[in-house]
Order: structure tokens, then C-alpha cells, then sequence
């Protein structure tokens, strides 16, 4: 029977937190139940193992950043637009490291409801990038510089990767400038 005020949410958002603290790699159902204060056995009746764990996390971060991007971008659009969603994406992977981490691969064929949580954020990036007019392929190559460009610069901010004493916004923010300037498309 399962504990009661013990359900996925809580045991998802303690996998999460301790993400975020310790790593991806520190979400073990040993861990998570330590920090719940039951058996690793009793998390079975919530997750389905350590993979439903990190599946719950990728679900969480998802959600969480789908909403920042689309509230950075109310009110924005062309390269102002792409400035602040890319500004937000880049806060949340240092705010939130270990979630984020959890979101990197592509769902597994038939993960409808990842897919979908992932399809949110794809949505609100599709949004900004509107101002460019871009279609087809060209809007999946921008996609893909996009989250290429802002994953791998926060993801070595965070990992403290940028030794240089040089201003680590001003470089953010001249690399999406270029990226906003690279997205422009010859339709000759």
C-alpha cells in the first residue's frame, strides 16, 4: 500500500531537487528514499525504477522550461525575442542543472507524453523564430542551432568551463546575435 503523502509528484520532485544539487547521476532510488525517509522497495509503487525517475525529472524540466521560454517571449519578437528566450533557457540550465541534464536525449520511440512536453518547448522556440520566416528544413536547422548554441555555452558555464576573466553575458549575448543574424535565409 502506498505511504500516504508519498506520490509520483513528491518523489519526482525529491529526485529533481537532488539533481539539481548533486547531478543526474546522484538520482538513485537508494538516494531519492534516503531523502524521503522510506525504502528504496516503496518507491517502486510511484516510479518505475530508476529509468521512470529520470524520465519524471526530463517531464519536470520539460514543463518548468516551456513555461520560461514562452514568458520570455510575451511581448518580444525577430532578434529581441530570441535574445530573451535564449537568455531564460540559458538561466534555467544553470538554475536548474541536474533537471535539465535529464532532458538531453530525444524520448524513446513511443513516449508519447515526453514527446509532447518536448513538442512545448520546440513550440515556443518555433514561435520566435517566426520572425525569420523560416520553413521545413531550414526551421529545423535553426531549431537545432539554437538549442546547440545555448545548451552548449550553459552547460560549460556551469560547469565552470570559461576560465578567461571575460564578461560571460556580453559573450552570451554576441553569440546569439550571431545566431540571430546566421538565421537569415536567401529565398531567391
Amino acid at each position: 500500500m502506498p505511504r500516504a503523502g508519498l506520490g509520483p509528484e513528491r518523489v519526482v520532485g525529491t529526485a529533481a531537487e537532488i539533481a539539481d544539487a548533486e547531478g543526474l547521476d546522484a538520482v538513485t532510488l537508494a538516494r531519492v528514499a534516503q531523502a524521503l525517509g522510506v525504502k528504496p522497495p516503496s518507491l517502486y509503487n510511484h516510479v518505475a525504477g530508476r529509468d521512470g525517475l529520470v524520465r519524471g525529472i526530463a517531464l519536470l524540466a520539460a514543463a518548468e522550461l516551456a513555461v520560461v521560454l514562452r514568458e520570455a517571449a510575451i511581448g518580444r519578437s525577430g532578434p529581441d525575442a530570441l535574445q530573451a528566450t535564449a537568455q531564460a533557457y540559458r538561466s534555467y540550465v544553470l538554475e536548474h542543472p541536474g533537471r535539465y541534464a535529464a532532458t538531453a536525449p530525444a524520448p524513446q520511440p513511443g513516449d508519447d507524453e515526453l514527446a509532447a512536453a518536448g513538442a512545448a518547448v520546440l513550440d515556443v522556440l518555433r514561435g520566435v523564430l517566426r520572425a525569420w520566416e523560416l520553413e521545413g528544413d531550414d526551421e529545423i536547422h535553426a531549431l537545432r542551432a539554437f538549442r546547440s548554441a545555448v545548451h552548449g555555452y550553459a552547460t560549460l558555464e556551469a560547469a565552470g568551463g570559461f576560465g578567461i576573466k571575460v564578461d560571460l553575458d556580453a559573450s552570451f549575448t554576441r553569440l546569439i546575435a550571431a545566431l540571430a543574424a546566421g538565421l537569415q535565409v536567401d529565398h531567391a
